[in-house]
């Protein structure tokens, strides 16, 4: 890397962490507990949730609160997302696929929501990651048919959507299960990872209606040549057929009790990392939260984007810089180490052909790429021309989705660990 790419490496790394500050838990928990929240009078509160934030959450929750008697309960996270906590129990467990300590660790969480009294108060708090977390099958679905099933679409190209389709009509406890079972009055915070911020999409909705039905279920599975097991085949057909009832609809009695609260989203993200390129003289484009499809395709847009600018810079005179958020999807062909961001990334890089005064940085807001350890990776102008000295064939890795292995030959991974939150992908092209 040249010298004068250093800086402008900088700063695309300093707008990442100031994007993964804006939500993290202890900046959005406290203002709703502290402004919104009133304990029960005579039942107790109790706290449940699960997601890559949800310890980090539960762990604001106690050092805020102002109830007469400190909160019980559990949240589940992903292994390494743990946070100390002293009255909330913290579980940690297997994401993306889910395993037998999530299994566990849901059941009691499901007895605790099924236990609390009519006078109590639920304080669940939901952010990505919950789905795989909270998956526990419903009766006569083996784990490990199940796992079987997420990690088949995980590495379809399915959009999120559509595997939490699948994932709520396998569950006891996602698609509303949890609002369904709980008798007590609930109050859900979201910290979102999902494009649009549907309640009933982050986590696979545990509290939230689902308009979803059996035969989209099974359309998924059809549409992303997913064979699935034959208990899960049987399952889904059962539920078509009306032997076994659907999950909770929009409209039902159950939902009357619950209040979904959203604290933070990807365009939090993205309008902090705004005011960081702001603040240094550099004008921020955010394009919006929502950005989605094949990371190869995608980088072909953006390719073109910077180009443009580049070209005809009376809309956009440079420096500039173009903010997006949402969530890529992979269809895995290879047998690489790659990651989303990382596949973007190396894309992006080959169809800008080492243009000049193009920078630009991918990164997922939890600090962990899909499959990959690193959050993301930087790209410069010098980015082909360091990969071919070092021996490497960029496009040789791209099709083995291995774009990761490019990228730790290169020193360009941004490497955080695990972050306690998620606003999905953050995305800063930058044209200088």
């Amino acid at each position: 890397m040249s010298d004068s790419e250093g800086p402008i490496r900088a700063l695309l790394i300093g707008a990442f962490h100031a994007a993964v500050a804006a939500v993290a838990a202890d900046q959005v928990v406290p203002p709703w507990l502290l402004g919104q929240f009133v304990p029960p009078t005579r039942g107790k509160t109790l706290v449940i949730g699960a997601g890559k934030a949800a310890a980090a959450m539960a762990a604001s929750v106690e050092a805020h609160w102002k109830g007469s008697s400190p909160p019980q309960g559990l949240v589940l996270t992903r292994y390494g997302h743990g946070q100390a906590t002293r009255h909330i129990r913290v579980l940690e467990a297997g994401h993306p696929l889910p395993d037998a300590q999530g299994l566990a660790g849901t059941r009691e969480l499901l007895d605790l929501v099924a236990n609390a009294g009519s006078e109590d108060r639920v304080l669940a708090l939901i952010s990505g990651g919950g789905s795989s977390l909270l998956s526990l099958p419903v009766p006569g679905i083996p784990l490990k048919e199940l796992a079987q099933v997420s990690q088949a679409l995980l590495h379809s190209g399915a959009p999120i959507a559509d595997i939490n389709c699948v994932r709520k009509h396998l569950s006891q406890t996602l698609g509303g299960r949890l609002a369904e079972i709980c008798p007590a009055r609930t109050d859900v915070l979201m910290i979102s990872d999902v494009a649009g911020d549907d309640s009933s999409v982050i986590a696979s909705g545990p509290f939230a209606p689902d308009s979803s039905h059996y035969q989209d279920a099974l359309d998924v599975l059809e549409r992303w040549r997913v064979t699935a097991p034959a208990s899960v085949a049987h399952y889904l057909a059962d539920g078509v057929a009306g032997r076994i009832p659907d999950t909770p609809k929009p409209g039902a009695d159950c939902f009357n009790r619950v209040r979904h609260h959203l604290l933070a989203n990807g365009r939090t993200a993205l309008e902090a990392a705004a005011r960081h390129f702001q603040e240094r003289g550099i004008r921020p484009i955010i394009l919006g939260d929502s950005v989605s499809g094949e990371a190869r395709e995608v980088a072909q847009v953006f390719a073109a984007l910077a180009r443009e600018i580049r070209q005809y810079p009376k809309a956009w005179q440079p420096p500039v810089v173009v903010l997006s958020g949402g969530e890529t999807s992979v269809t895995v062909r290879g047998k690489g180490c790659g990651g989303r961001n990382a596949e973007f990334q190396l894309a992006l890089a080959l169809a800008l052909k080492g243009e000049a005064g193009v920078h630009a940085l991918a990164a997922d807001t939890d600090g962990i790429d899909g499959s990959s350890p690193a959050a993301g990776a930087v790209i410069t102008p010098s980015t082909l021309g360091r990969a071919e000295a070092k021996g490497l064939k960029p496009g040789a890795y791209l099709a083995n989705n291995d774009a990761y292995g490019v990228f730790f030959a290169l020193g360009d991974l941004i490497q955080t660990g695990p972050t306690r939150t998620n606003a999905n992908d953050f995305r800063a092209l930058l044209i200088a």
